[in-house]
């Protein structure tokens, strides 16, 4: 690696040669503001925030974009940079619809408005007209209000770069430019996945998940109504960030605390179902594998995925496993097995899922997902790890200061497999765990590493069991999903198993997540691997790591299911696909 000599603010640092101006400032300890710019996802200079002095040049140069050379002196916070900077941003909100009391984002999560109060921007400076824009909230995940969109484009270079879909661009020029769909159409009725890492790119409150906190508050205060909720595995390791915990903190007994205060009536642990779903999941592939069934077997867990395969590669369909996801079949037991044996009308229970996911909201109305009939869905909303982060706050709940509490009976017991479910190559080693253990009893493998890891977009390997070679891989973000699904359409790579999750680094990484500020995310701080670890860790605790194993898991099928895979089983913890297309 060559190195060159320059100067930031007077400092003489070493720097690799080629380096952006805003990357060599970090060896000074000097962070330059952004706006545009997005660590490894949007790289333009467009919002001339990240401006600064260049000894020997006519102008201002975007530090993100301009490379460092031998001898170079950069200064990034003369006078006359901050102007610069103040103007920019006085004419960014010179047309940006400021009810920033009320904002989604107004919370400090906006980055614009974070800027503006370090640069004291006169909102006022500059006045003329403000365009006009219809708010799209017509999406079952996704509302985009254009009106506080600062055409930063990082929205559309997470749906572009991070999950290759490209369902949103920039539209018309000059004034007239805002971000949309193909042929002006709403979200709901473009290919979109709704996955929603264009919401945690945006800095703004341009584009936010719907809201749907006022349905359980209206639920809760209903006293003909049993408001059961349950936390999907990554929301333990993620919560505490909305409430300043440091990264991968795992909060599990204080958030079942909060969620009581709250005023849900009980509170369950998702990872019961994850592991329900293993012991599907693994008897569909064995099944699969031994009957000359559809290989490979595909995932089902994550909703955004399941979206991306039906539009783009509908001929996978047939693939995909049967199985509802964890989420959904909660919901089902909840309806079903939990209301005969508590003698309660299904219509009266209000199910409530606490999922990383935006996706997730889209999926509580698909067809085929009604267990219990008669027009109920499995889970009546879907909230993300935010949207309960808010709900805490609007109740009063010191949430930092409580203490532990366990989750309600009787689904309150979960096995490490079903833990690691929120980071990627979670599902398929949880599946491992227990199609291993089905194939030769005598095999207690528990660590399946080489599937693990939030560096790597797409990991393969293969595993020897009984006698069977067992292919499997990996995919996290849909970009990668797509590589390695058209290596499989192509020939080109063979397995018997894959997992895909539609976020990069999966569920920990979700789009209904807290956000991270730009300082966080623009650093080498790894989130995604903060956060996965917290996972591997707590599972590495458990005393129960195989789904088979869980005592509840094994109470369901005595007491309900039967067994793996029976009619029962397919009745209510499956379900089916649509072969949609783009358009």
């Amino acid at each position: 690696m060559n190195l060159v000599n320059i100067k930031i603010n007077g400092m003489s640092l070493r720097v690799p040669e080629g380096i952006t101006i805003l990357e060599a400032a970090k060896y000074a300890n000097i962070e330059i503001p952004t706006l545009c710019y997005l660590k490894d996802i949007n790289k333009l200079g467009a919002c001339r925030i990240c401006l600064v002095e260049l000894k020997g040049a006519r102008s201002l140069v975007a530090s993100c974009v301009y490379p460092v050379s031998e001898g170079m002196e950069v200064q990034t916070n003369t006078p006359k940079v901050r102007k610069s900077r103040k103007s920019t941003l006085e004419l960014i909100v010179s047309d940006h619809r400021k009810d920033c009391l009320s904002c989604v984002r107004s919370d400090g999560a906006c980055h614009l408005q974070r800027l503006c109060h370090e640069y004291g921007v006169d909102e006022n400076h500059f006045l003329g007209v403000n365009p006009e824009h219809k708010i799209d909230d017509l999406s079952t995940s996704i509302v985009r209000d254009n009106t506080k969109c600062v055409l930063c484009r990082r929205c559309v270079a997470a749906c572009q770069n991070l999950q290759g879909i490209s369902v949103i661009g920039m539209i018309d020029r000059g004034f007239a430019t805002h971000i949309g769909s193909a042929f002006e159409s709403s979200l709901a009725d473009a290919p979109c996945t709704n996955c929603g890492q264009c919401i945690v790119a945006c800095p703004t409150g341009a584009l936010h998940e719907k809201d749907d906190t006022q349905k359980v508050w209206d639920a809760i205060a209903d006293p003909d109504k049993l408001v059961l909720a349950f936390t999907a595995p990554s929301i333990r390791v993620t919560l505490g960030e909305a409430f300043d915990q440091p990264l991968g903190t795992d909060v599990t007994g204080k958030m079942v605390a909060a969620m009581r205060r709250v005023g849900f009536d009980k509170t369950f642990d998702m990872n019961v179902t994850a592991d329900l779903t293993i012991m599907e999941e693994a008897h569909e592939f064995l099944d699969r594998v031994k009957n000359g069934g559809k290989l490979p077997l595909i995932t089902s867990c994550s909703p955004g995925w399941i979206k991306y395969c039906e539009h783009y590669f509908p001929e996978f369909t047939d693939n995909l496993s049967s199985c509802k996801s964890p989420q959904q079949m909660f919901g089902a037991v909840l309806k079903t097995y939990y209301a005969k044996k508590n003698g309660i009308d299904p219509s009266k229970i209000f199910v409530v899922s606490i999922i990383p996911c935006t996706a997730k909201k889209y999926e509580v109305t698909r067809d085929d997902q009604s267990a219990a009939g008669e027009g109920l869905p499995d889970v009546d909303v879907a909230l993300t790890t935010r949207e309960l982060s808010r709900m805490i706050k609007v109740g009063g709940v010191e949430f930092n200061r409580l203490a532990d509490e366990e989750f309600d009976n009787p689904f309150e017991v979960g096995t490490g497999a079903a833990v690691i479910f929120g980071a990627t190559g979670g599902v398929m080693e949880a599946a491992l765990r227990t199609a291993s253990h089905w194939l030769d009893g005598e095999l207690n493998i528990v660590d399946f590493k080489e599937v693990r890891g939030t560096d790597e977009g797409i990991k393969r390997a293969t595993y020897n069991v009984a006698g069977i070679e067992v292919k499997v891989g990996v995919a996290s973000g849909l970009a990668n999903a797509k590589k390695l699904l058209e290596a499989v359409r192509s020939g080109e790579e063979e397995f018997h198993i894959i997992e895909i999750m539609a976020c990069p680094g999966g569920c920990i990484n979700g789009g209904g997540q807290p956000y991270q500020n730009d300082s966080v995310r623009n650093s080498d701080i790894d989130v995604k691997g903060i956060r996965a670890r917290a996972l591997y860790e707590l599972d590495r605790q458990l005393p129960l790591r195989k789904s088979h194993e869980n005592p509840v898991i094994k109470l369901l099928y005595d007491d309900y299911f039967g067994e793996p895979g029976s009619h029962t089983a397919h009745e209510i913890l499956h379900t089916s696909y649509v072969k949609r297309g783009k358009y």
